[in-house]
């Protein structure tokens, strides 16, 4: 069995995301002694986490055991959770106990940000990990459920109301894939609705969606949206959100199932390193991706903000997984006492996902845009290289495959007790009017 080897500098990896995995993996063979610290005991590939969400895949085929990963004799893998940082003693303070390091990469990620309305969360789950996307498949599955129980047709109509909020990547993936959910798999499996009547509205406070991408692409995604029955609503401001629907402004909308992609803020964790922060909680790292002031501390992914070119490195996973790379090259350096390099990120492109066949990229520093099929086919052919392991990519691929065969999502599983939370179950209508023919008059 090999152990750890213990020689070295202390080298603390919080995070085993993108960019915490990938500085641990090139750290393999370096002359350091590497912990990582995650709550999590696998690496998820957040990209394909919304087809989880919407019955595509399962959890297994886009996450990897972190253990299994970083197998390294230099390396060992903490489940636990950190709370703070202690920069004067240089110690990091987990739920488990104290970690001192001599040097500290920090990659623990984004979590949901409400604006200011953390009561929102309970009614509009956002998608970061694979508990909220099995919450989310839970509850949209539940939703036509509920509606095919249903006897009151105008209640009925809000169980098949789904309000997707944001319109970044996410939220134009999410509507999409519900799109596809009910105009293709669902259509002939229920009795007392047409799943095709469901209505999906995603909400932009932006003008137009996708403000990341350039505006003949943005307004591609919004045609092929509403191609697939999607109301996109932009310059759209939600002001409330309960159980029973959404605030737009002075408009209502009725529904139960409401899911949240607006807006992400840094991992709380960055509060206790006592720097200035963001609006968003990151940190505005050196061009090293040090913490300022700070050679010991990194700081990478979207706890980070750095500038580069007077535009700031996107919060996407190829930038996280290049400093990643980057952070490792230095403690490398470091080690050998060389001055740190700066980072340079290098923008090989971005896609989003509209449906079924239907997706908008831009490769080559925003130079060829590609939009339908030849977008689609590109961000699949990614999404399968970046995949971790052997497995996850074949199976990845065999289950698009299957679906494209067959329209069919077989990941449709509800899973807890459920029955409290549906309605009285409704006759037929065939049954309904017999019942009224049956009945004595008066």
């Amino acid at each position: 069995m090999k152990r750890m080897i213990e020689q070295g500098p202390r080298v603390v990896i919080v995070g085993a995301g993108f960019g915490g995995l990938l500085a641990a993996r090139a750290l393999r063979r370096a002359p350091v002694q590497v912990t990582v610290v995650d709550r999590y005991n696998h690496h998820l590939f957040q990209p394909l986490l919304y087809q989880v969400a919407t019955s595509v895949l399962s959890p297994g085929d886009i996450t990897a055991p972190i253990r299994r990963v970083l197998r390294s004799p230099n390396t060992r893998v903490l489940l636990t959770e950190a709370h703070s940082v202690d920069t004067q003693r240089k110690v990091l303070v987990c739920d488990a106990g104290e970690l001192p390091y001599d040097v500290l990469v920090l990659a623990t990620g984004a979590t949901h940000s409400y604006f200011g309305h953390p009561e929102w969360a309970e009614h509009a789950p956002g998608l970061k990990t694979v508990d909220d996307a099995l919450e989310i498949r839970r509850r949209v599955l539940l939703a036509f459920e509920a509606a095919e129980r249903e006897p009151d047709p105008v209640r009925q109509q809000e169980w098949l109301t789904f309000v997707v909020i944001g319109g970044g990547a996410t939220g134009v993936e999410l509507a999409g894939a519900l799109a596809d959910l009910t105009h293709i798999t669902l259509r002939k499996e229920f009795r007392r609705i047409d799943p095709t009547s469901a209505r999906i509205l995603l909400i932009e406070g932006l003008p137009r969606v996708l403000t990341a991408f350039p505006e003949q692409l943005s307004e591609r995604a919004r045609r092929d949206l509403q191609k697939r029955g999607v109301e996109v609503w932009t310059g759209a401001m939600v002001t409330g959100v309960d159980a029973q629907g959404v605030q737009v402004g002075d408009k209502r909308i009725q529904a139960h199932t409401m899911l949240w992609g607006a807006g992400v803020a840094a991992s709380p964790l960055m509060r206790s390193l006592g720097m200035p922060l963001d609006k968003a909680g990151r940190l505005k790292v050196e061009p090293t991706l040090t913490a300022p002031g700070r050679e010991d501390i990194y700081v990478i992914g979207d706890v980070a903000s750095l500038q580069q070119d007077g535009h700031p490195v996107p919060g996407v996973a190829p930038a996280a997984m290049q400093m990643g790379k980057h952070v490792a090259r230095n403690i490398r350096r470091q080690v050998k006492g060389q001055p740190l390099l700066p980072f340079r990120y290098k923008d090989k492109g971005s896609f989003a996902v509209i449906g079924r066949g239907a997706a908008v990229g831009v490769t080559l520093r925003q130079k060829l845009k590609l939009t339908g099929w030849s977008a689609y086919l590109g961000w699949a052919g990614i999404h399968v290289f970046f995949l971790i392991g052997f497995r996850n990519r074949v199976s990845v691929m065999l289950e698009w495959l299957y679906y494209f065969l067959t329209k069919r999502r077989e990941v449709r599983l509800i899973t807890g007790g459920v029955h409290h939370e549906l309605p009285a179950i409704a006759p037929l209508p065939s049954e309904a009017t017999r019942a009224q023919q049956e009945a004595p008059a008066h």
